[in-house]
């Protein structure tokens, strides 16, 4: 099974920039709602996650209270030095371990997205499982790919950043090639990814900076709300350089979305 994707990357057809970026705009007029309303789901469900993340600040906050009725400060009236650093690093601790969540809950929504985009854009019917990718036996694969991704990116920007733009390819692809490929593990899925980042990299590269300085300005021009309406487009060109790259197979999608609904 495995041997399969990497056969279909090795054997992917070119793509071309300006034959992708008009689909995507034609299938941004489909999708656009239905984009919104993940982008909206994401954001409700990392909202509590951040209030998660000041725990250690109020606490903070009510320790220095307390030490300030009891004279316990030091000598420059701030609370003492051991308290502070040990939950400045309670709360670095956190951050790490809610971003990995954060990431992994919008990971699971957007591979849901890319679902989305090739029943409208095949003309199926579309499901409502958000939360497809967040339960049963792909959550555990998909905090694996968080992790993953939250490690290359780190390791990338400490490389002097310059791997970003590298990285920034495959890391997108990752989504789209999960999504259509769940059964893979998370090892192969990662390996396929930067394989077939590496066949396209210099026009989905394009494809991702254009759809991105785009969907920014013209959410902008509505008065800057409308960025939550056209933040969904980025993901469109990476959709159709899966689809034009490797294609789908006659039943792939009927089949999964019937395994995904039971």
């Amino acid at each position: 099974m495995t041997n399969t994707l990497f056969e279909k990357i090795e054997n992917s057809k070119p793509i071309d920039f300006g034959d992708i970026f008009n689909k995507s705009i034609e299938l941004f007029k489909k999708v656009w709602l239905q984009g919104f309303v993940h982008l909206l789901i994401s954001i409700l469900v990392m909202l509590p996650l951040f209030f998660v993340m000041y725990i250690p600040i109020i606490a903070l906050a009510g320790i220095s209270g307390f030490e300030s009725s009891y004279g316990g400060y030091g000598d420059y009236g701030y609370p003492s030095e051991e308290l502070s650093v040990g939950l400045m690093f309670l709360f670095i601790i956190l951050v790490l371990i809610i971003s990995i969540i954060a990431s992994a809950l919008q990971f699971g929504i957007t591979a849901h997205f890319y679902r989305v985009c090739k029943q409208v854009d095949i003309g199926l019917p579309e499901t409502s499982s958000y939360f497809m990718f967040l339960k049963g036996k792909y959550l555990g694969k998909v905090f694996t790919l968080a992790i993953a991704i939250f490690g290359i990116a780190i390791l990338a920007a400490l490389l002097c950043y310059l791997p970003i733009l590298y990285v920034m390819v495959p890391l997108q692809l990752l989504g789209a090639i999960f999504a259509f490929n769940p059964e893979y593990s998370a090892s192969d899925l990662i390996k396929a990814s930067f394989k077939l980042g590496n066949k396209v990299w210099g026009v989905c590269f394009g494809l991702i900076l254009v759809a991105s300085i785009l969907s920014q300005l013209v959410g902008m021009i509505l008065c800057f709300v409308g960025v939550f309406f056209t933040a969904s487009f980025v993901y469109l060109p990476i959709y159709f350089v899966y689809k034009d790259a490797l294609g789908f197979e006659d039943d792939e999608f009927e089949n999964k979305e019937t395994l995904f609904v039971k």
